[in-house]
């Protein structure tokens, strides 16, 4: 089962459950306060001294069955090239979790983005699926990740997926068409706006 939720509301089930080993995944720098073990394939054990880290040195999280009570996985999915196995991984060590994600749109509007995802998802509400499909670049971009992290604080749910997911993922691989053979240029489409506007 897997549905949406908040990240809000995750921190407050998790600030309750002082006795669970958490996971938090392929989190770099930005660790949940909560987790109690950090796993990422940079060598972050110097700045995390006062928690358990590993370092994921291959596809297979080093971690035995159901090891864990809760596992996060944040910003993360979009980047991993065996997302299938990926997704089999953390269902292994842990019977739920919370994994964020950008949306669509988030993921077209940063510059950073552009390069460095594989992948982009959205979610079935009436299935409750996560629908998986390669990246497709609808739009150039023109936002930088400070300017996208100072936005999602008024526009977080256009910007983020935020799920919850107990005992399976339900996820699909699936085919997305891009119709036209460019990109949408934002700026190109202002400027055309304002002249509209202009000549009124």
């Amino acid at each position: 089962m897997i549905s949406r939720t908040s990240k809000t509301h995750i921190e407050n089930l998790l600030s309750t459950k002082k006795d669970w080993k958490i996971l938090d995944i392929g989190c770099g720098y930005s660790a949940n306060n909560y987790a109690t073990t950090i796993c990422d394939v940079q060598d972050l054990s110097n700045f995390y001294k006062d928690r358990n880290f590993v370092i994921l040195e291959n596809n297979d999280l080093p971690f035995d069955d159901n090891h864990f009570d809760f596992v996060i996985s944040s910003h993360v999915m979009e980047h991993v090239k065996d997302l299938e196995h990926f997704i089999k991984e953390i269902q292994r060590v842990s019977k739920k979790g919370y994994i964020e994600l950008p949306t669509k749109l988030e993921d077209n509007l940063v510059f950073e983005n552009k390069k460095e995802h594989l992948w982009q998802m959205e979610f079935d509400d009436v299935n409750h699926k996560l629908l998986i499909s390669k990246k497709i670049q609808f739009l150039e971009p023109v936002l930088t990740v400070s300017t996208i992290q100072k936005m999602r604080e008024y526009f977080r749910s256009s910007l983020i997926l935020e799920l919850f997911w107990e005992s399976k993922i339900e996820y699909e691989f699936i085919e997305v068409n891009q119709d036209r053979k460019d990109a949408l240029n934002l700026i190109t489409l202002l400027r055309k706006f304002i002249s509209k506007k202009l000549r009124k």
